[in-house]
């Protein structure tokens, strides 16, 4: 039987190192971060962690990957587009045309038209009900994602059973072969000490020249 070593890392520890990677790239963390995490959760180096990811995770994850990063930069978009709605707000409202038709740069909010808002502010919604149909997609698509991660977790712990079934199953009949072995060996050593006890009860008979003869 192969032996396990004690730091091998198990599918938990791999799950684990998936989720805080990927929660990190999607809040736009380095990873160098979410691996000094994870190796807090789990007692290992963050080198370690690092390490597991590139080698072994991180190819089961580029799907997850890329939504999270897509994630990223719909969340720094957003933010950036709330810091400049105010200020950029009242600098394209000065552009546009005033009441008496004339164009001011200069103007104030008091001499701005009505249908000048009312134009800025339609074309502000369009903005953001298409971005929300953008984040809402992204979204759909990152829950059937960990919809299929927990399905592969459940999936994994099936199989581990199995193998762990198999396992004791394994040692249960090399036992059982150990015992024959044992069994067979103490039946051959009975019959060779049997056949030495017939040879030693053979008789002898000596002959007309003197001769020693043996009696079958």
């Amino acid at each position: 039987m192969t032996a396990v070593r004690q730091d091998a890392w198990s599918a938990e520890d791999d799950l684990i190192l998936a989720e805080v990677t990927l929660r990190h790239i999607r809040e736009g963390s380095t990873q160098l971060t979410a691996f000094e995490e994870v190796g807090e959760r789990i007692g290992r180096t963050a080198a370690a962690c690092g390490f597991r990811w590139n080698s072994c995770v991180r190819k089961k994850y580029e799907a997850a990957i890329s939504i999270a990063k897509a994630q990223r930069q719909k969340r720094n978009y957003m933010k950036k587009q709330s810091s400049l709605s105010a200020g950029s707000g009242i600098a394209s409202l000065a552009s546009v045309e005033t009441e008496d038709g004339y164009r001011s740069e200069g103007v104030t909010e008091e001499t701005i038209s009505i249908d000048a808002v009312i134009r800025f502010l339609r074309g502000w919604k369009n903005t953001v009900q298409e971005t929300n149909r953008h984040v809402k997609a992204l979204e759909k698509e990152l829950r059937e994602k960990e919809e299929e991660m927990a399905a592969l977790k459940e999936e994994n712990e099936r199989l581990s059973a199995q193998v762990n079934e198999v396992q004791t199953d394994y040692r249960a009949v090399n036992d059982d072969y150990k015992a024959l072995i044992q069994i067979m060996d103490r039946a051959r050593r009975l019959a060779f000490l049997n056949e030495e006890d017939e040879e030693s009860k053979s008789r002898f008979k000596m002959d007309a020249n003197g001769n020693l003869e043996r009696i079958e």
